[in-house]
């Protein structure tokens, strides 16, 4: 295989795969290789084959079949395969998707215990400290905490200076219009949350709706934007439940590169992803051109209003020029609880629960 550093070997293996597919050299119902004989073919890892297979599985070019191996399932002619057919959403199918974002799990699955003893823990560790006032940026202890989670679970290598910590994703919205101003234009997945949209307009800023087909935004109206910042939810867009194909995500950060734009990556819900290994983040592979946004509301409750964002380190200048006179807006006690509870592990193992029971559910 060739090499070219700036992309991950699975990700050759599986880009060399698809093309095998489409251009008909696998046709549909033909078996692929074992992993194992193609990890010696190719002189990749077994693992490097595995990631492959498993994003081309979930793409819908292929699919695995117990004891027999995986089959090509990609059909130009199929209506359903893989393609750029725009999103519809009916009200049906928007009330049901709705339903689904809003309960995740049940309150019986809610940490109650370990939390109260992250509590009790945390006011006896830092007793009057709790009372204090929280840097502009968020808590050390927390960004730290996340930064390092961060590294773990989702190849996201980042300094805690570049974290920054709001009272929850619509909040994290309007303080980055504020930062990078209000007369740039901000293109955002139409259908998309529809909070986003009314944030931005309600900071003044202007906005360009761009149609999603079935892998993320449609690449016709991509390249016809004039936005210079892009707003995408690449792992579960609301409320299309569309997740952006490895492909898209390539293509979204070779939009940002060729118009030196700013990508906005709202990494909602991907915690919960089936997969063994999650989709690469779009800050992973393109760390100078993305801010990442993530929230707790989802992966523990909605009552927990606490969210953050990662800056790109071209940008922190410019982020704390422009708005680093803000005061954080979460509590320092708050904070500090969050923190322990990502540091001691409580936090990760909290998400597997949640995982397993959703693959049971599934």
């Amino acid at each position: 295989m060739e090499h070219d550093k700036k992309i991950s070997a699975y990700m050759r293996l599986y880009t060399k795969i698809r093309s095998s597919i489409t251009g008909k050299v696998y046709k549909y119902g033909s078996k692929l290789p074992s992993k194992r004989q193609l990890a010696e073919r190719m002189g990749v890892s077994v693992i490097t084959v595995e990631h492959a297979y498993e994003l081309l599985a979930e793409e819908g070019y292929i699919e695995p079949r117990q004891r027999r191996g995986y089959f090509v399932i990609y059909n130009e002619d199929n209506s359903f395969a893989v393609g750029k057919k725009p999103i519809n959403i009916s009200p049906s199918m928007r009330k049901n998707i709705e339903i689904e974002q809003g309960r995740l799990y049940s309150r019986e699955d809610f940490p109650f215990s370990i939390l109260a003893k992250t509590m009790r823990r945390i006011l006896t560790m830092y007793g009057e400290k709790i009372l204090s006032r929280s840097p502009n940026k968020g808590q050390p202890e927390f960004r730290r905490a996340i930064a390092e989670y961060l590294a773990r679970s989702r190849d996201i290598i980042v300094d805690e200076d570049q974290i920054l910590i709001g009272a929850g994703a619509e909040y994290l919205y309007g303080l980055t219009v504020q930062a990078l101003r209000r007369n740039v234009l901000y293109g955002l997945e139409d259908p998309s949350y529809e909070k986003i949209e009314q944030v931005y307009l309600a900071n003044g800023a202007k906005i360009e709706k761009l149609k999603m087909g079935i892998e993320g935004i449609e690449t016709e109206a991509l390249q016809k934007s004039n936005a210079q910042v892009l707003h995408v939810t690449p792992y579960n867009s609301y409320p299309s439940g569309v997740t952006a194909s490895a492909s898209k995500r390539r293509e979204y950060i070779k939009w940002a590169s060729k118009r030196n734009g700013i990508l906005i990556e709202d990494d909602f819900d991907s915690e919960f992803t089936l997969l063994s290994k999650a989709e690469d983040t779009l800050f992973s592979l393109a760390p100078d051109s993305v801010i990442y946004m993530n929230t707790f509301s989802r992966t523990i409750a909605p009552s927990i209003r606490v969210g953050y964002m990662v800056i790109p380190k071209r940008l922190t200048e410019k982020f704390e020029r422009n708005i680093g006179f803000y005061s954080c807006t979460v509590p320092v006690f708050d904070q500090l609880v969050l923190a322990e509870f990502i540091s001691n592990g409580s936090f990760e193992r909290h998400i597997n629960r949640i995982r397993r029971k959703k693959e049971k559910n599934f």
